[in-house]
This record gives structure tokens, sequence and C-alpha cells, in this order.
């Protein structure tokens, strides 16, 4: 690791705090070890089928002690974006309950014309009608925003596609191109880091994905940590043109950064 001292960590959690619905071993303590030693840190998900609330409970039902205010999702940060350009119309490609986190700032009043087409992994409502519905609105001038561009992530039953592979789909048929507000956008990260306080340089990313958490958070500054589970793949990682500057086990190991 490199000389300046680390003070605080980002630390992604589908595959780094768990698996599923079970806590990879050893996480829950790590994350008590941070908590009692005065390390802040902050929860990035590139999660995009629950909302913030939903994780926070889910979290806490596993064992973890970590509060909503801790956890950073990309429909947070597409809410932030929408804010920013004082438009609020947007059709939601997404599962799950995570439209929650855009109530009250995103609506849909049926009228065909949107600011903005929201995707994130969206399971199996990408059926065509909802796909070509996209399209058409992207068409008709509206953005694209990426909660994320993941390719796969790991679920209960083995490896599953995520928003990446929707996203270049409806940029390749409407010629648009996607903003992406999740991992590894600069913008992401530097939400987290507001919120400690802390400059890039003193903190530490830990994940399991070498492109969106390794790749995005060296992008911003920030010192990425790979560990060995969750979507870890030995073959991708030495292929790979992004060095992280520690690779451990697990997140039980996170001590030995310190």
């Amino acid at each position: 690791m490199p000389d300046r001292k680390i003070r605080g960590f980002l630390i992604d959690l589908d595959g780094v705090l768990y698996t599923g619905d079970t806590p990879v071993p050893g996480a829950v303590e790590a994350i008590e070890f941070l908590t009692e030693n005065g390390y802040p840190f902050r929860c990035l998900s590139n999660s995009t089928r629950k909302c913030r609330a939903t994780i926070a409970a889910r979290l806490e039902k596993m064992g973890f002690d970590i509060p909503e205010h801790s956890i950073f999702t990309p429909p947070l940060a597409a809410v932030r974006y929408m804010e920013a350009a004082g438009k609020d119309k947007a059709f939601l490609l997404v599962t799950g309950d995570v439209d929650r986190d855009f109530s009250g700032a995103c609506t849909d009043d049926g009228s065909g014309h949107m600011d903005y087409v929201v995707v994130g992994d969206a399971g199996d409502n990408v059926t065509y009608a909802n796909l070509n519905h996209a399209f058409r609105c992207l068409m008709e001038g509206a953005g694209l925003i990426a909660l994320e561009k993941d390719r796969y992530w790991m679920d209960r039953d083995g490896l599953s596609l995520s928003a990446g592979p929707v996203v270049a789909a409806l940029e390749m048929a409407s010629g648009t191109t996607a903003t992406v507000v999740g991992k590894p956008s600069k913008e992401f990260f530097g939400l987290a880091l507001r919120d400690m306080g802390l400059a890039a340089g003193e903190v530490a990313m830990i994940g399991d994905d070498i492109f969106t958490d390794i790749g995005g958070a060296q992008a911003a500054g920030i010192r990425g940590v790979l560990v060995r589970t969750g979507k870890f793949r030995k073959d991708v990682c030495e292929k790979s043109t992004i060095i992280p500057v520690a690779i451990i086990n697990s997140i039980r190991d996170i001590g030995t950064l310190l």
C-alpha cells in the first residue's frame, strides 16, 4: 500500500459484505472493527433493485450495523443529477422497490414526453415492450441515465446479467450516450467522499469488481483494494490493465491495510 495513511473506507456491498442473503465470513466483524476504531466508511452499492431503506433493513437482518445515511446508491445520484438539470419526468426501467428513492423527485404522468430514461438492473422487466418504449422516448429527445453499467453480478444461483448490456443496447439503437451516475463515475465516488469529509488520497475502496470498483475508484484518485469474494475472477484480473494497490482474500483482512 502507498505510504499515505488510510483514514476512511468506501465499501462495496454485494460480493464484499455478503453474497445472496449470506454475510461473507468475518464481514460483520470487519464493520465492527472500523466502527470501534473510529474509521469512517460509506457503502457504495451499484445495486439498483432495492431502495436505500430496504438495503439498510436487509443489512441489519444479516447482523450489520450500517445506517441508511451511510449507504450510497445510484438512484440517489440520479435524483441529484435531475434536480441540478431542473427536470423531473423520467421513464424508470427498473425493478423491485428502487422507485421509492425517486418518489417526490421524478414523475411519469403518461403524457409520452420524457426528460430522461433511467435504466437500472430491471430483471424480468426487461421486456420487448419496455425496451421499445424506452427506445421511443430516447428517439423523441429524452436523455439516457444509467444507474450502473455492470456487465453481471453474482446471484444466489450464479452470475446474472446486470444493467450494462441493456444500456448498451439502448445506446446502440438510439445513438444516445448514457450518463452513468453509479460506479464507476467520479461523481458517485465524490458523493461519499464529501459526506465523510475526506480527500480521495485518504480513502481506500474495497470491491470485488476490477472495473467498476477498482478502476472507478482509482480514476477518482482513490486507492482500490480487490477482494477474492463475490464476482472476483482470477483470469479477468490477470487480463485487466487495472492494477489494484492490494488484493486481499476478503474484507475480514481489512486490518492488514492499516
